[in-house]
């Protein structure tokens, strides 16, 4: 074909690890408020102090928990459902950046022992902390005092996949990847795709209203998600459920709870439209020269892959260079281009979509506007091309530490912010890159360093906000706000707004149980 002609296809040998071994590692994407807890930053770190010391964390007006309430849990739990022990794995963020000091995690196994459990709470006025998988980046899923943790590792089941709507329902504790096999199984694929797709759960995911890589396609969970099964601070459950794309009976409430990180109510069950799986997939990864050059080829692929594009990533060349340096069994197909893009399409017909992506990249070629590339429909080395894009963010936190910001900015400026944080950074930053979703206009910014100081905390830190604000941007595009982000939400959010989100809050959980010390300050 025309591409074939014009580019000598690269071949590299196939990685021996499947994708679902990295998958269990999301994106990090986060910061924190203080010296003390940046330094324990990392994937090495050790554990850090408690957060409630380093961060001045004055404690809520909450009861203390005794052994009435524990034993209280244990009636109604059953004793192997209620840990007191072992449990630094429930206190302490993915990035070891927070760590709570939490005396006691419950595992209800329905919907009915998650209400009965806040119901207690809430007269007792204990505070509670919903968790998932724990892979959240912004602290927003691990106490910060000593909150109770809700752990909802027992709801864990798809209830149902109907292939003829394609609707399906599930409860809010399943592995995301799991609930994607079973969605497979009948054709089908759960519109989100996430790099720690192996160890988070699903209700977190709509909790965060987390994105993905294929918002592009899908859109975000707002669109997919048709219905929740939520349990108030109070015990009350409040039955959102719709089997229907088309619902308009009054206010759509569901909305209240897909990213309000677990501050409003627990999801315990939801139903999510999924799409056909795809029959279909071809992945490219090209080298560009210009970020101008990377805004044409992105305008081109909507044009003119149109239906068939599902993903379009962007990563520079310093982000894909530490990544190869630290992971030695990556294999990049193309080097030494200062932008690379990885762009999927799914479709239904395997020539039609083939010759469609042929056809863009000679096209791109020809402009001038791609220089180099390879494009593969093999399903082995459409994994190997994704483990390059998910390995990237934990190349960069390997061995050094990293100032992560996710944001959303104007495609115009979505590349902008990486210049000038290198150019204000200077010699303080050993490596300054972006890379991220730049089909749904979310840059993740990173700043790495030898070790955190407070001279280059000072040069990034509150100017990244102060410059997303600017130019009207998002300081969170995917990952919430939780514990790192709330003393920023303004730079995002109209006052009149959060005053609106507190009055939300205290009608919803008035005793303020529910997530403590998130989101709104």
């Amino acid at each position: 074909m025309r591409f074939q002609q014009l580019l000598q296809m690269r071949r590299y040998a196939s990685a021996t690890l499947r994708r679902s071994v990295t998958a269990t590692t999301p994106t990090p994407a986060t910061t924190t408020t203080t010296t003390t807890v940046r330094t324990m930053a990392g994937s090495g770190a050790a554990i850090p102090e408690l957060t409630q010391i380093t961060d001045n964390v004055q404690r809520g007006n909450y009861a203390e928990l005794n052994d009435k309430d524990v034993a209280h849990f244990e009636k109604l739990l059953g004793k192997n459902h209620v840990l007191t022990e072992d449990l630094e794995g429930y206190n302490i963020c993915f990035l070891k950046r927070i760590r709570g000091n939490s005396k006691l995690v419950l595992k209800p196994g329905n919907t009915e022992e998650v209400a009965a459990i806040l119901r207690h709470c809430n007269e007792r006025k204990l505070a509670v902390v919903p968790q998932g998988g724990n892979t959240g980046l912004v602290g927003g899923s691990v106490p910060i005092c000593d909150e109770i943790v809700l752990s909802l590792q027992r709801l864990n089941k798809v209830l149902s996949v109907d292939e003829v709507t394609g609707i399906a329902v599930v409860e809010s504790g399943c592995i995301l990847e799991n609930f994607d096999q079973r969605a497979r199984e009948v054709g089908l694929t759960v519109p989100l795709d996430l790099g720690a797709k192996a160890s988070c759960h699903i209700g977190g995911n709509v909790s965060t209203n987390a994105g993905g890589v294929r918002v592009v396609r899908y859109g975000n969970l707002h669109g997919s998600v048709l219905g929740v099964e939520a349990v108030l601070a109070n015990g009350q459950v409040l039955d959102l459920m719709s089997n229907f794309k088309k619902d308009n009976t009054g206010y759509h409430m569901k909305h209240l709870f897909i990213g309000s990180e677990g501050t409003l109510g627990v999801i315990t069950k939801l139903s999510m439209l999924c799409p056909h799986t795809s029959k279909s997939v071809n992945v490219a990864f090209i080298g560009l020269n210009s970020f101008d050059d990377v805004l044409k080829t992105f305008v081109s692929a909507k044009r003119n892959l149109g239906e068939i594009l599902s993903s379009c990533e962007l990563i520079d060349e310093r982000a894909l260079n530490t990544a190869l340096e630290q992971f030695k069994f990556l294999n990049a197909p193309i080097s030494g281009y200062p932008f690379y893009m990885l762009i999927e399409t799914s479709g239904s017909n395997g020539d039609h979509d083939e010759e469609k992506i042929n056809q863009f990249i000679g096209d791109g070629m020809e402009k001038g506007e791609i220089l180099d590339g390879t494009v593969t429909g093999d399903p082995g080395k459409v994994q190997e091309i994704w483990k390059i894009r998910e390995m990237v963010p934990l190349g960069l936190i390997e061995k050094s530490f990293c100032f992560k910001y996710d944001i959303s900015l104007p495609l115009r400026d979505f590349y902008s912010i990486v210049d000038v944080m290198r150019e204000r950074c200077g010699p303080l930053a050993t490596v300054v890159c972006g890379y991220g979703h730049l089909g749904d206009s979310n840059l993740h910014l990173n700043v790495s360093c030898e070790e955190f100081n407070d001279a280059i905390y000072k040069k990034v830190e509150p100017f990244v906000y102060e410059y997303t604000s600017k130019l009207k941007g998002s300081i969170s595009a995917e990952h919430g706000i939780g514990f790192l982000k709330k003393d920023y939400l303004h730079y995002s959010k109209d006052p009149v707004a959060i005053n609106w989100m507190r009055d939300m809050k205290k009608m919803l959980d008035p005793n303020g149980i529910l997530n403590p010390y998130k989101v709104l300050n």
